[in-house]
């Protein structure tokens, strides 16, 4: 009866350098400087950024209680008070802005995607593409000319704002949407095609559920976009710093026009209220945009 012998795995070889092939060690030297320089550029990216969160909320935290969130803001020269009107100013122009362009940018979207490629599908993406660009004072501006003193005056108010704040995230929408209905596979159309549905009712009862985490996360970049625009809501809402609940003919209050002006008082307590405002500003447009990313992790991950 033999017994098989097993020899042990010969040592890996050394291979000295005159046989290495030539320029691996020069790849290697620009690998990594490529990466120290890319680090480095990271860095210095990231150290305005962290400069701003540190002092806005050094500057903000001990302002921000019950009291900023529920009352009015006083007099520039008194202490306390806070941004009532500015948060629900803010809360009642984006609910109106979500209404008016969520649902035409996730049209859009759905045009270009399953009723294209024509030549108003590429009218509608150049178009598009060029409004993501606008600067929001020109929107502010047309918003203005447009519903402000034009047809028939509509004057300042919470419509107005949320027309100009729709405006600005339209394009947003519509892109983010164009991209994740592009990322629905075609089987699943045609699967339904096969079962006898129609094009519209394989839109609704396929395609927009099936991108849906991609359009939710979409629709909240945009409006973490929208809820920071101030030049807008200057020109359109005007602000004030009393609630208003009025549709339109009042001017409304927001966060981001009452902490321009309150940045702008010679007083520190309307001074500190504004850095207050900003940390509160911060931490909404923060908390958007971290559910943003996790609900496109999530889908991400269902995949």
């Amino acid at each position: 009866m033999s017994t098989a012998t097993t020899t042990p795995p010969a040592p890996p070889r050394h291979v000295p350098l005159s046989e290495r092939p030539p320029g691996s060690g020069y790849r290697r030297f620009k690998d990594r400087a490529a990466s120290v320089v890319l680090t480095g550029a990271m860095v210095l990216a990231m150290i305005p950024l962290v400069l701003i969160v540190f002092e806005v909320t050094r500057r903000g935290i001990g302002v921000v209680d019950l009291e900023f969130l529920t009352a009015t803001e006083p007099p520039p020269r008194r202490e306390g008070g806070g941004y009532a009107a500015g948060f629900f100013g803010t809360l009642y122009i984006m609910v109106l802005a979500v209404v008016l362009s969520i649902p035409f940018g996730i049209a859009t979207a759905v045009y270009i995607v399953e009723y294209g490629p024509n030549r108003l599908t590429g009218a509608i993406r150049f178009f598009t593409d060029v409004m993501t660009g606008i600067p929001s004072i020109f929107v502010g501006l047309f918003v203005y000319g447009l519903l402000v003193i034009g047809w028939g005056g509509l004057g300042f108010g919470t419509f107005t704002g949320a027309v100009a704040i729709a405006i600005m995230m339209l394009p947003i929408v519509t892109r983010s949407a164009e991209e994740m209905l592009r990322l629905v596979p075609d089987e699943i159309r045609n699967a339904s095609y096969g079962l006898g549905a129609r094009t519209w009712q394989t839109i609704v009862h396929t395609v927009l559920p099936a991108a849906a985490p991609g359009l939710v996360t979409g629709s909240m970049l945009a409006v973490a976009r929208g809820i920071g625009e101030t030049a807008p809501l200057l020109l359109t809402a005007f602000g004030t710093g009393l609630v208003v609940t009025s549709f339109q003919g009042e001017p409304q209050g927001a966060v981001p026009m009452q902490l321009y002006r309150g940045a702008l008082q010679p007083f520190e307590a309307g001074i500190d209220r504004a850095w207050g405002a900003a940390l509160c500003l911060f931490l909404l447009v923060l908390v958007f945009t971290i559910a943003a990313r996790w609900i496109g992790s999530r889908a991400s991950v269902s995949r």
